[in-house]
Formats: structure tokens, C-alpha cells, sequence
């Protein structure tokens, strides 16, 4: 469980404190986007969106499933924020749904950019003897790298603020990492 570490400074987390950092809020970010997908079903789920959106929030649902047996079986504190992110998640998606089908698909690139920079963080700390946390991590960033292309492919980008939105978005991701990673 360690991680490439140089040198360890008091109050430093050990290896096994940022593994466990790792899981808590890699379980709490894949709670948070199962109930944005949830949230824009919601609202888009009948419509020509719904098999896509059902298709993202299956990917989400085996991410959170891995990490919930994570959780379990290393016996990992969940974040204290999970009754947030399940309201928090479902108003984030719900919102941009309701803006429309391209603003839903913004809300998707921006939340993907953000863990995908996350993930890759990630990946690139964690030491050898995590090697198969580091796989499932790459594997788990390769598919929100999709869901991002798909949110593209469906005009995320023609959504009138795009800019400014998923500039929102990602300080709102940005945020709920650090503070889920302690809390």
C-alpha cells in the first residue's frame, strides 16, 4: 500500500492513509455521477438522450459498485458527504437537463475533464504494490474519457454559456475531491 513517496515529513499522510484517501473519494466522485445520470434521466429519459444516458450511468454503476467492495473490503471510511453528493448529484443533473439535451451533455464534459485530470493524478502516485488499484483506476478514467467524447459528439459544446458552465462544473468537481477526500 505505499505510494512513491521521497521523503516523509511529519504530519505527511502514510502510504496507506492516501490509499485510502484514494478510495474514499474515488467511491464518493462514482456515487456523485451515478446520481447526475439519475438526475438527467430524470428529466431527458423518454427523449433521444435516454439510451445514452442509460448506457454513462451503467459505466457509473460498475465504477461505484468497485469501489463500494473497495470500501468494504479495505476497510475504508466513506466520505461524511455522501447525503450531500446524493442531492448535490441529482440537482447538478436534473438542472442541466433541464436547460436541455446539449447542457445535460456540458455537464458530462465538464464532471469527465475533471475526473479525468483526477484519475490521472491518481494513477501516476500510486507505487507498484497498487498496481491493480492503479489498473482499475486507468481503466474506470478511459471510460469517463468516453463518456466526454459522447457529450461532445451530442453538441455539449452548442450549449449557449458553454464556457462559463463548465468552467462551474469543474470548480463544483474540484471542490467535492478535496473536500471528500477527508471528510
Amino acid at each position: 500500500m505505499s505510494l512513491t513517496v521521497t521523503h516523509q515529513l511529519p504530519g505527511d499522510p502514510t502510504a496507506r492513509d492516501a490509499v485510502e484517501r484514494i478510495i474514499r473519494v474515488d467511491h464518493a466522485g462514482e456515487y456523485g455521477a451515478k446520481r447526475i445520470y439519475q438526475g438527467q434521466l430524470a428529466v431527458l429519459g423518454r427523449g433521444a438522450k435516454g439510451p445514452v444516458l442509460r448506457h454513462m450511468q451503467a459505466q457509473e454503476q460498475v465504477h461505484l459498485d468497485t469501489f463500494s467492495d473497495l470500501i468494504a473490503r479495505r476497510r475504508v471510511r466513506p466520505t461524511a458527504l455522501l447525503p450531500l453528493w446524493h442531492v448535490a448529484g441529482f440537482a447538478l443533473g436534473a438542472i442541466t437537463a433541464a436547460l436541455g439535451e446539449r447542457a445535460a451533455m456540458a455537464c458530462t464534459v465538464a464532471v469527465e475533464e475533471a475526473i479525468d485530470e483526477h484519475y490521472a493524478a491518481q494513477t501516476a502516485t500510486l507505487g507498484e504494490d497498487e498496481a491493480p488499484l492503479r489498473a482499475t483506476i486507468e481503466t474506470f478514467r478511459q471510460e469517463e474519457l468516453e463518456h466526454r467524447d459522447i457529450g461532445l459528439e451530442h453538441g455539449a459544446e452548442q450549449t449557449p454559456g458553454y464556457a462559463l458552465l463548465t468552467r462551474a462544473i469543474k470548480a463544483g468537481c474540484k471542490l467535492a475531491i478535496k473536500v471528500s477526500e477527508r471528510i
